[in-house]
């Protein structure tokens, strides 16, 4: 007896260990290898020379060989994060991230990136195709002579349609497409815009518990695709040279997080097909999504147009078909595997994702909900950003725009004619004006007439050419408030049904009444104070939340613990005695700073209002639990930090100089998470000049590289509000070189 317990212990280990290996293996195994074909192979060949930044500056033969070495280069400097953006691209981000790469996995799978992908991909030019497919060749080279870093088997090799699915995936969540899959898959209500009375949804969100019995609720809810993986805000400013007495200006500013997939990098790019261009884009890219070329540049801004619509599905009790049209037809499904990293194994976790014609379909206790967004089922926009970069003139430059391919945000342009441009660019639904529904609620699936199809033609959305003020500028507002009055846009003009928003941002009522009163020139100088701003207008939701802290009730009603009731009353007159700047020189700066962060999200991303006595108590009770008062000064308390270096800052969450939001580290410092990220400030000269531009990034070049020179060493810039030189001309290039090398896949 004894010994037949013995053995059945160990064939009981060796269950545990064989199911433990499996668990640890399955998922690299089970993974879909890249079409790539060896008879098909390329020899690519690319020069990268690196200013004293650290800044990559690549040069090839051909546009594709270019596009080699940018991989390469973006590899060498932050090979981290591009594996998350390329594990992202193959549905196996759950892999490395755990439940929250899995959020993305399903996303991934509920879009059809894929699909998307597979079925448009060989439908784009021979050369945009050839510029994706040199990309992926310098990925899979910096990961076949660097083995040790690959933290994922079987992720390399990749390909262009590899490249191309992540781009699908990404770009719908610039417009916020995820504040209405999360809202769906967890069965909570939908933001404001969907309206306050929609049937079949909670006015106020479940209870945590009740969510977390949901069969995908703890797997799925939040969607991690808000503040981490968009575009919350960014300001862009175009001036002519008339009002600026010298250059035609362009000033980029855009707000994003300071590290992961969506953290710009900068380079620049030059090759013999006339491809020349310098500015930033995301891991992941074979070409910059903002900057300049000799001729002209642009920069962008979120813009968040009603670019999705909701249907309600009358679906069968077998939950196979849903109506249409008086018809009964099947529901598509199909089950996915996402891979969830826990500890040393990863778990597959089955999902079921649908489709119906309207698009992506998710069930929740309330129902059956289709999902049918601008951009769905494209991947044209690879193309058209690559013609972008190569445009000579604004008659080109908005030919391309024209297409309507890039989905969403704003684009600022400027050029050396001295022309300057605003287009509220977004491939808005062509929803049929003449059909009796409520574009902005949940619609009826069962009606076809409701699924349109394509999107509005150019000359429907708002957009301003060379405006009679000589100034354009953009700071995440409405249209309708860029260029001054007497040359602003007028909303009446513009069909409701587009969903254009009418918001504004306390940085567009700055950047506004700043460029307005101007009394001079909008040189340097003058355009130096706009961009560095860090004051608040009483207006909007500060006006409101600042008259709920006046009206705060005395004595506060909470409990006294600790003394909190005599800190919210000191907290509550200090802020009363604000000066509205977050200049890191008032007593209350600190305390503002903590607090306005909330309620700006719930502006913007129409979020339930804040408890104003419960934020403001917390932010004292922070300040005081680490700092040992309420009134430290905001420099101690504001913090960028990379490595070793620890800096204070200036500017605010909805400043033009930006300071959006922050990590709590844990001696209670806000270390900045967002903001003010990559900014590049160009200037063609009057008389016809070349091209000066200047840049400067938060941290540096090489931010998941602690040992390099280049992961700190533009942070003391950043916060001193100084730029470095953008080598733009070979010549330029060649004096500030500090290394170079030739980068070559031949075999």
């Amino acid at each position: 007896m004894v010994k037949w317990l013995g053995r059945g212990a160990f064939a009981l280990v060796i269950v545990m260990i064989a199911a433990f290996v499996a668990l640890a293996t399955w998922e690299p195994l089970s993974a879909d290898e890249a079409t790539y074909s060896p008879e098909s192979w390329t020899t690519y060949e690319a020069e990268i020379i690196r200013d004293e930044y650290g800044v990559p500056h690549i040069y090839g033969k051909t546009d594709a060989d270019v596009a080699f070495g940018v991989a390469i280069a973006h590899a060498e400097d932050d090979f981290f994060t591009l594996q998350d953006v390329v594990a992202m691209s193959r549905g196996r981000y759950g892999a490395i991230a755990g439940q929250d790469g899995a959020q993305f996995d399903y996303v991934y799978h509920l879009l059809d990136a894929r699909g998307t992908a597979e079925r448009k991909y060989q439908d784009l030019p021979d050369d945009t195709r050839a510029l994706f497919e040199a990309y992926a060749s310098g990925l899979n080279q910096f990961a076949e002579d660097n083995p040790d870093e690959v933290k994922l088997g079987n992720l390399f090799p990749v390909n262009g349609e590899d490249v191309a699915a992540g781009f699908v995936l990404r770009q719908p969540f610039f417009f916020g497409l995820g504040n209405v899959i999360g809202p769906l898959v967890a069965g909570d209500p939908l933001p404001r815009e969907f309206g306050p009375d929609i049937p079949g949804f909670p006015r106020d969100p479940a209870p945590a518990d009740q969510r977390a019995s949901d069969n995908q609720a703890n797997l799925l809810h939040p969607l991690p695709m808000g503040e981490d993986a968009a575009l919350l805000g960014s300001n862009a400013f175009a001036v002519t040279p008339e009002r600026s007495g010298g250059p035609t200006t362009l000033i980029s500013n855009s707000h994003q997080p300071l590290r992961g997939g969506v953290a710009w990098y900068e380079f620049s790019v030059e090759s013999e097909e006339g491809w020349h261009f310098t500015g930033a884009n995301f891991p992941g890219s074979p070409f910059p999504f903002l900057g300049h070329n000799e001729h002209l540049g642009w920069t962008n801004t979120v813009n968040r147009p009603d670019m999705a619509d909701v249907y309600k599905l009358e679906v069968n009790e077998a939950g196979t078909q849903y109506r249409l049209d008086g018809e009964w037809r099947d529901l598509e499904r199909k089950t996915v595997t996402l891979p969830v990293k826990m500890g040393p194994v990863t778990l597959p976790i089955s999902r079921e994702v649908l489709r119906s014609v309207h698009g992506p379909v998710i069930q929740n206790e309330n129902g059956y909900f289709a999902i049918r967004y601008g951009g769905m089922d494209s991947v044209e926009q690879l193309d058209a950003y690559y013609r972008l970069n190569k445009t000579t003139n604004l008659e080109e430059w908005q030919e391309q725009i024209a297409r309507m391919a890039i989905p969403s945000t704003n684009f600022i342009y400027a050029d050396k004619e001295g022309n300057i441009a605003y287009v509220y660019n977004a491939a808005i639904p062509d929803r049929p004006e003449d059909v009796d529904a409520n574009w902005r609620g949940v619609l009826d699936g069962s009606r076809s007439d409701l699924i349109w199809d394509g999107t509005v033609e150019y000359a429907e959305i708002p957009k301003l050419i060379n405006p009679a003020s000589g100034w354009i500028y953009n700071a995440n507002n409405e249209p309708f408030t860029a260029a001054g009055d007497g040359s602003d846009l007028d909303p009446d003009a513009f069909s409701p049904v587009l969903g254009v928003e009418r918001k504004q941002t306390n940085r567009s009522w700055r950047a506004f009444k700043l460029l307005s009163e101007a009394d001079g020139p909008l040189d340097r100088a003058a355009l130096e104070r706009i961009k560095y701003d860090t004051g608040y207008e009483r207006q909007g939701y500060i006006d409101r939340l600042w008259d709920e802290i006046e009206a705060m009730e005395m004595p506060i009603r909470m409990k006294d613990a600790g003394g909190r009731v005599a800190r919210l009353k000191e907290a509550r007159e200090l802020l009363l005695d604000w000066d509205f700047t977050a200049d890191n020189e008032g007593p209350a700066d600190a305390l503002a700073y903590l607090l306005i962060r909330d309620f700006m999200s719930a502006e913007y991303q129409n979020k339930p209002w804040p408890d104003v006595e419960q934020k403001v108590a917390e932010a004292a009770d922070h300040l005081n639990t680490h700092f040992g008062r309420i009134d430290p000064p905001m420099s101690e308390v504001v913090r960028l930090r990379q490595g070793g270096v620890d800096l204070p800052l200036d500017g605010g969450s909805d400043t033009l100089r930006a300071a959006t939001t922050w990590k709590f580290d844990e001696d209670g410092r806000a270390s900045l998470v967002h903001g003010d990220s990559f900014i590049q400030w160009v200037e063609w000269p009057a008389n016809g000049g070349r091209v000066l531009s200047r840049s400067i990034q938060p941290f540096g070049s090489a931010i998941t590289r602690p040992d390099s020179p280049h992961a700190t060493d533009q942070m003391q810039l950043f916060v001193d509000h100084k730029l470095k030189p953008v080598y733009f001309w070979r010549d330029d290039v060649e004096a500030a070189a500090k290394s170079r090398k030739t980068v070559t896949n031949a075999r």
